[in-house]
């Protein structure tokens, strides 16, 4: 096989299994799932040795997938070998073949290069679903998503930290593996106009990216999309820069303006090839945004930190399968009664293993094709040391922002710095970035003022604040030990903004778990009730929402005297606003979709106007 092997780049996060893989882990060895850890990042690629066992196979069909246009495809993996151990694994790998000297010098390794440059896009044991350990032969059922590239799939002996290739299967492919996939809507800076965003293999050169969309009984426009990629050098370090690097393609992003509030629109993607044909998408349609201060039912879903995961139970290291496809599943089956979606940070966990934003932009394809999704910036998204991060840490992965940047559009001035307001019928959202400063003086202090400062509370009478750390009140248990409750500075730069604007609630993620504190102001409750809020609004809510896939997070065992509700459990937040002095707050389990946790709030335009302790100016004697 020389030096080039049919094996192939890989990127994106992971996500895992399901209940059943503990017992399929137990079959294979006794594997422990770990928390809170990129299964990928398991894989010591850069040690990989080529040990080809002749009398050992892999062989995958169909060869040829999508043939129908799906984008997504299951295929039979067949595998043997004679030699079998219960830490022997299958990779799949894309693009299909690579040749070990276009491995990147990072200067890690200056004896010699790696055999394999790139992690798998995915992996599975090969005794997870067959008795392959005793007869030496196997099978899966793996799903692949177009992902711009051929497929192949390697069988490893040695384990995760030592691996042999020993054999490698057939080449597969999607029958056009750059068709332009998983559309993402998104508010655009005004409050009539909707972004598309999506992925394609076409650069500007081969073909024109656009969005065909019009109003369901008119003709259609057309509106052209911008085009923006990013290389292994706009990394800030590995693995993004090394194993866990894959080319991304193109991402394009197209603005349909002018909409009329409320009114259905469908729209399809779409390339013109240079020679006049078209490659099209799939069709989609979305409602477009109520005008600020509509009085319409408007209804809204929060949650942070959900991560990908694998439907067919690879990438079994972490155990992300029971929240985030929950989350995502139960989503999707109330997309009718659902306008908008908040992510509030840690989107894929892709943490350098870029592969892994493709699986994630498939998997939430069912809900940001329909309703925009909002993001906002994490720290596995941002931090990395030296690059500006307000937190010295590696959790992105060295992507550094990049890829959030990139793959979702937000309506930020800056879209580096991930701060940004929106206005949703009668709901004001000020989206703060954790990962930069906010302490006053800061550039993003004087944007969250001025996003709190500026809405009229009269037309807009619900205003939301929300930001991925706690920046104000949770009992997680390693914010316990530090004796905060908080991230450190949290509070004490904000708190007075909430409360001398009457920030409703601020919504949090970063501890995975879910918590709602009463109205609070300066650690008081301002309020006795717990189900039902009215009157003057004297204090601000505080809601924890971080269980949308990842690890769970401990509570403290002692109860805080302001926390109301808490649940160790994956869920979400769905907010409706019937009109503007009524509003319900329930939160949802992922597993079931029943709500377990809500409250009201009812008032009216004088009693966001009331001056309660920290919210109006000294008086003065009229002369």
């Amino acid at each position: 096989m020389g030096g080039e092997i049919r094996v192939a780049s890989a990127f994106v996060l992971a996500a895992l299994v399901a209940a059943a893989i503990g017992s399929a882990a137990a079959a294979a060895g006794g594997r422990r799932e770990v928390e809170g850890v990129q299964p990928l990042s398991q894989i010591a690629i850069h040690r990989a040795r080529i040990a080809i066992d002749k009398s050992a196979f892999v062989k995958v069909s169909p060869l040829v997938l999508g043939a129908q246009g799906e984008d997504t495809a299951w295929v039979t993996v067949e595998f043997a070998c004679p030699h079998a151990t219960s830490d022997d694994w299958i990779g799949v790998f894309s693009p299909a073949r690579i040749n070990s000297s276009s491995c990147p010098d990072d200067g890690t390794n200056k004896e010699q290069k790696p055999m394999i440059c790139s992690a798998p896009i995915k992996y599975q044991y090969a005794n997870y679903s067959s008795n392959y350990i005793n007869s030496g032969k196997g099978s899966l059922k793996l799903q692949l998503i177009n992902q711009r590239a051929d497929f192949s799939l390697a069988l490893f002996s040695g384990g995760l930290s030592n691996p042999k290739l020993i054999a490698v299967s057939n080449t597969i492919s999607f029958a056009n593996p750059k068709a332009p996939v998983y559309p993402r809507l998104a508010q655009g800076k005004a409050w009539n106009e909707m972004t598309v965003t999506w992925t394609s293999g076409y650069n500007i050169n081969e073909a024109l990216p656009f969005v065909k969309w019009g109003m369901k009984q008119g003709p259609p426009t057309r509106s052209p999309a911008g085009t923006l990629t990013f290389s292994r050098g706009s990394m800030c370090g590995s693995p993004a820069r090394t194993v866990g690097w894959r080319d991304p393609g193109f991402i394009h992003t197209s603005f349909l303006k002018d909409l009329w509030p409320n009114v259905e629109y469908y729209y399809k993607v779409g390339h013109r090839l240079s020679n006049g044909s078209y490659v099209w998408g799939k069709p989609y349609s979305f409602r477009a945004s109520p005008y600020p201060g509509q009085n319409s039912l408007q209804r809204v879903i929060i949650f942070g930190d959900m991560g990908k995961a694998e439907r067919d139970g690879s990438n079994e290291y972490s155990n992300y399968q029971p929240g985030s496809l929950n989350t995502t599943d139960t989503i999707v089956k109330d997309m009718d009664n659902i306008d908008i979606v908040f992510h509030i940070g840690d989107i894929a966990y892709a943490n350098g293993y870029i592969s892994q934003w493709d699986q994630f932009t498939s998997q939430v394809e069912p809900i940001a094709s329909r309703v925009p999704y909002m993001i906002a910036s994490g720290n596995h998204e941002r931090d990395w040391t030296g690059t500006g991060s307000f937190y010295d840490t590696k959790d992105s992965g060295g992507e550094c922002g990049v890829l959030a940047e990139t793959m979702f559009y937000v309506p930020a001035e800056n879209r580096a710095n991930f701060w940004y307001s929106t206005d949703f019928g009668m709901f004001r959202f000020c989206i703060a970035d954790t990962e930069h400063d906010w302490r006053p003086g800061s550039e993003q202090y004087k944007f969250i003022e001025n996003c709190l400062a500026s809405v009229d509370r009269k037309q807009q009478p619900w205003l939301i604040f929300a930001a991925h750390r706690v920046l104000g009140y949770s009992s997680n248990s390693y914010y316990a030990l530090e004796g905060s409750f908080e991230e450190p500075m949290g509070r004490d730069s904000l708190q007075n903004l909430w409360q001398k604007y009457r920030v409703d609630i601020a919504f949090y993620g970063h501890v995975h778990n879910y918590e709602r504190t009463c109205p609070i102001y300066q650690n008081q409750c301002m309020d006795n009730e717990k189900s039902h809020y009215s009157g003057t609004m004297n204090g601000t809510v505080h809601i924890v929402v971080g269980g949308g896939g990842s690890h769970l997070s401990d509570f403290t065992t002692a109860v805080p005297n302001w926390s109301i509700y808490r649940d160790f459990d994956y869920g979400f937040v769905k907010l409706t606003a019937f009109n503007h002095s009524s509003l319900l707050v329930e939160y949802k389990r992922s597993s079931d979709g029943n709500v377990y946790d809500s409250f009201t709030i009812s008032r009216d335009y004088r009693d966001v106007l009331a001056c309660v302790p920290g919210s109006c100016s000294p008086k003065t004697l009229a002369s």
